[in-house]
């Protein structure tokens, strides 16, 4: 069975929220424990060791403002989890002050210098060219902000998850009428409005292309994540949360400790419940000489990489000792949040 990069992205992004939500909960010891093991079996470590570049400390996701890349891989047989390309980015950033969460999307068609090869490609291909470290890197100098942790994921089961927890109730914006997950042409058909969906449903929906634009795909994509993120936290989800880590475990990998993962659990229980602020990277997409790329927009860049710092608390963030960067080198006195 062929699966949604979406549905990578999805649940990569989905899986701090879990272990976060499961163990802060005191679902049970047990899955506390089940927790605890899936979490240890996918740490690995970046090469660069546990700081970024752009940070003068390592930061303590209890106590400072962090940053997480989720990324979402191929799931190719034909490549290796070293060569497989990107499908799905997005930077999270955490403020502790306020509790307040940022995801930004990052199209993975962008083109961007890649520090790896020292040339500009498309985003997607810094994996493939250097796994997630490459990844991290090219994140890292193309927004000019630290990725503290990463969270890798390639997704098997979404289907399957989603239809665990009952699936999830959408205001589907438009009707539609999609292939599933088997590549059947017209095997998915929804109605305008809100209504539950099961997983092969959701899925059609999120990955859909026909009816909007790129930018709007990606606002509904985030939607329908902070939709999946409140229904597993519910009673309900928490029922079939063994059942979740079950699904996604074998496919995830993270710099992340369980002690560390458990310190985000205040983002997701707040009394007004989980939310968190959409970005996106303006741009344009068209042919080059090199093929078709996504061309982001430098003014873009350049305020929501602003935005971030912000979020960040970082008020004289490290620039990039890369000598291709165009930004300044730091003071003697600067320091990172």
């Amino acid at each position: 069975m062929k699966h949604s990069k979406l549905a990578i992205f999805m649940w990569s992004v989905a899986f701090i929220v879990l272990i976060g939500v499961g163990a802060a909960t005191g679902y049970a010891v047990y899955l506390t424990d089940q927790v605890k093991e899936t979490a240890t079996e996918s740490h690995q470590e970046l090469d660069r060791g546990d700081k970024s570049e752009k940070r003068v400390e390592v930061v303590n996701p209890a106590k400072d403002h962090t940053s997480v890349l989720f990324v979402g891989i191929d799931d190719s047989e034909a490549r290796s989890e070293d060569t497989s390309r990107s499908d799905a980015l997005v930077l999270a950033t955490f403020n502790d002050d306020d509790k307040s969460i940022k995801m930004l999307n990052i199209p993975r068609d962008s083109l961007t210098y890649i520090p790896e090869v020292e040339y500009e490609d498309k985003i997607a291909h810094a994996h493939a060219f250097g796994g997630i470290d490459a990844t991290v890197q090219t994140v890292e100098r193309m927004l000019d902000v630290p990725v503290d942790y990463y969270v890798r994921m390639n997704f098997q089961s979404f289907v399957e998850i989603v239809d665990s927890i009952g699936g999830i109730t959408y205001d589907v914006p438009f009707a539609i009428t999609e292939q599933n997950s088997s590549d059947l042409a017209g095997a998915i058909e929804l109605e305008e409005g809100q209504q539950t969906l099961n997983g092969e449903e959701a899925l059609a929906l999120a990955r859909t292309r026909k009816y909007d634009s790129d930018l709007a795909r990606g606002e509904r994509q985030m939607e329908i994540i902070q939709q999946i993120f409140r229904e597993t936290a519910s009673t309900r989800g928490l029922n079939h949360f063994d059942d979740i880590l079950a699904s996604v475990s074998e496919n995830m990998s993270t710099n992340l400790t369980f002690e560390e993962i458990i310190t985000f659990k205040d983002y997701f229980l707040q009394e007004e419940g989980f939310t968190f602020e959409k970005m996106q990277l303006d741009g344009e997409g068209g042919f080059t000489d090199k093929g078709w790329y996504y061309q982001l927009a430098k003014e873009d860049i350049e305020s929501t990489s602003e935005e971030l710092k912000e979020h960040l608390g970082l008020r004289n963030p490290l620039a990039s000792e890369d000598p291709s960067s165009t930004n300044s080198e730091p003071d003697d006195d600067e320091e990172s949040m």
